[in-house]
């Protein structure tokens, strides 16, 4: 027993003196590429073997000749064992440079793949960096669109600030020169210099509301109302331009759908969807506005107050439009966009073939409130027009 214990004691000496030996080299080497840290690992446990089993032969007073044999047999399978080490972690190795190289081009446009790794680790980290990739990616064409957006809606309002600010300024020069005299005259330049300080003053609040929106700074004071009494005061604050357009405002409402939402939020998000059915409406048309139930999957609710299980509150506002072109549905509510021409000739006037949304800011505000309360809002076209739906969680 005092023999055994003897080998073991010498054999573990001889191996951890030759295995703590990898512990500076590591230290040395860690700022190395990794397949000199990767040499050390092969070559350090390997040493430490042969040093085990050349110390115990030492100390067994072998024959020349037998620890001769020995030392060659401890010698050739360190020799192999070592190059089979190496062999066998280059795939290692070089999935993690590939990695690496994969890393330092995440988000470019030649950016590829590890492909099949050798460990599961390393598979889970390139799958990682793949969704990493296609998360930055997505990101930057979101801020790229968004970059866009906010170009495009500064040249639009400032081509829209332009033309009241040269109307103000026009109007107040005429009246400075005493160009004009007579009473009347004069009270339809000062009639027309309000008219555009209030469109100045709509696009300057519209601006503002949608800056609380986007900075997130928007405070809603939430209550339960009828979503009916918020549809119609809406129809009754558009009932001005309704009538000098000549359109009929119809529809109906389920005074037993209530929402937990702020009425001034919502009614301004109505107001917007309103005063824009009406612009895009013909004169002598009409716009359908209907308040119902949903359920979960956005079908319309039965009549009466029967409320479907799992159901939403919904707003919907049809105009006489014409329709809007298919490649416009996605992008109606992006700020700044203004879509294509509708197809009904013939709106506001002296223009043939109108741009959907005038400001770029109104229908943004619209998608902006109903998402502030969880809400979503949605357009489709259907016959002879387009229909808008705001769906806001039931109370």
């Amino acid at each position: 027993m005092s023999d055994t214990l003897q080998v073991i004691a010498i054999a573990l000496a001889c191996s951890a003196a030759a295995a703590l030996t990898g512990v500076p080299l590591l230290r040395l080497l860690r700022a190395r590429p990794l397949w000199t840290t990767a040499g050390v690992l092969c070559v350090v446990p390997i040493l430490a073997v042969a040093a085990g089993v050349v110390g115990t032969a030492h100390a067994m007073f072998l024959s020349q000749h037998d620890l001769r044999v020995v030392l060659i047999v401890v010698v050739v399978s360190a020799v192999v064992a070592t190059v089979a080490a190496m062999r066998l972690g280059r795939p290692v190795v070089t999935a993690t440079g590939a990695l690496t190289r994969a890393a330092d081009t995440l988000g470019a446009p030649f950016y590829r793949a590890a492909g099949r790794l050798p460990t599961a680790e390393l598979t889970a980290l390139a799958d990682t960096l793949d969704a990493t990739h296609v998360r930055l990616v997505e990101s930057r064409d979101r801020e790229r669109a968004l970059e866009a957006s906010r170009r495009e809606l500064v040249a639009w309002i400032s081509h829209d600030l332009r033309t009241p600010l040269a109307g103000i300024r026009a109007t107040a020069e005429a009246l400075t020169d005493g160009l004009v005299a007579d009473p009347v005259t004069m009270q339809r330049y000062h009639r027309q210099m309000l008219a555009d300080a209030e469109r100045l003053t709509g696009m300057v609040d519209d601006l503002f509301e949608l800056a609380r929106l986007q900075s997130g700074a928007l405070e809603l004071a939430l209550e339960r109302v009828s979503l009916a009494d918020v549809v119609s005061d809406a129809v009754a604050t558009v009932s001005p331009i309704a009538r000098a357009r000549r359109v009929v405002v119809t529809g109906s409402a389920d005074a037993a759908v209530q929402v937990e939402a702020d009425a001034t939020q919502v009614g301004r998000a109505l107001t917007n969807l309103l005063v824009n059915a009406i612009r895009h409406t013909p004169d002598d048309g009409t716009v359908d506005v209907q308040v119902g139930w949903a359920d979960a999957a956005g079908a319309p609710g039965g009549g009466g107050t029967a409320r479907p299980r799992d159901s939403h509150a919904i707003v919907a506002v049809a105009d006489r439009c014409g329709g809007i072109p298919a490649e416009d549905l996605p992008r109606l509510f992006d700020l700044g966009f203004r879509g294509g021409s509708a197809r009904t000739p013939g709106q506001d006037g002296d223009h043939p073939h109108q741009p959907r949304v005038r400001s770029g800011i109104g229908l943004a505000i619209v998608r902006g409130i109903v998402e502030a309360h969880g809400g979503e809002v949605t357009v489709h076209n259907q016959d002879g027009g387009c229909r808008f739906v705001v769906a806001l969680p039931a109370a």
